[in-house]
């Protein structure tokens, strides 16, 4: 399950996630990070079934957590399947089906923005 943490700048300089990890003995997939002395925000996925343990490990030390739950939101009415989405999408979320009718797989998502951006017809939007 994949979710945002958001760090300020009292909690950036520590070790947050090194902490966690340790404390919970949990593996946490790092799918993106944007993270500056200011602040910042790190998606990160962890199996559904450490969920609560990890988001509580990071909340005790400060840090806020937005669950992904539909990280991208495809507008079907508005969708011409015209898959300019498709090539800018870094990790492989959206495909052309068989029909040629675009599709995504939204659980690899790591909420970059580029299809948002790259799309014609404002048919794509971040869950934020």
């Amino acid at each position: 399950m994949k979710f945002i943490l958001h760090a300020t700048m009292e909690i950036t300089p520590k070790p947050l996630i090194a902490e966690v990890i340790l404390e919970t003995g949990t593996l946490l997939n790092i799918d993106r990070a944007d993270v500056k002395p200011s602040g910042g925000e790190v998606v990160i996925d962890v199996h559904q079934d450490e969920y609560d343990t990890v988001t509580a490990a990071f909340k005790k030390r400060g840090a806020t957590i937005t669950p992904l739950e539909q990280p991208v939101i495809k507008d079907e009415d508005e969708c011409v399947n015209c898959g300019a989405c498709i090539s800018v999408c870094p990790t492989g979320v959206i495909s052309f089906k068989d029909d040629w009718t675009v599709q995504m797989e939204v659980d690899k998502c790591v909420q970059c923005g580029a299809c948002v951006t790259m799309c014609p017809h404002a048919a794509l939007k971040i869950d934020k």
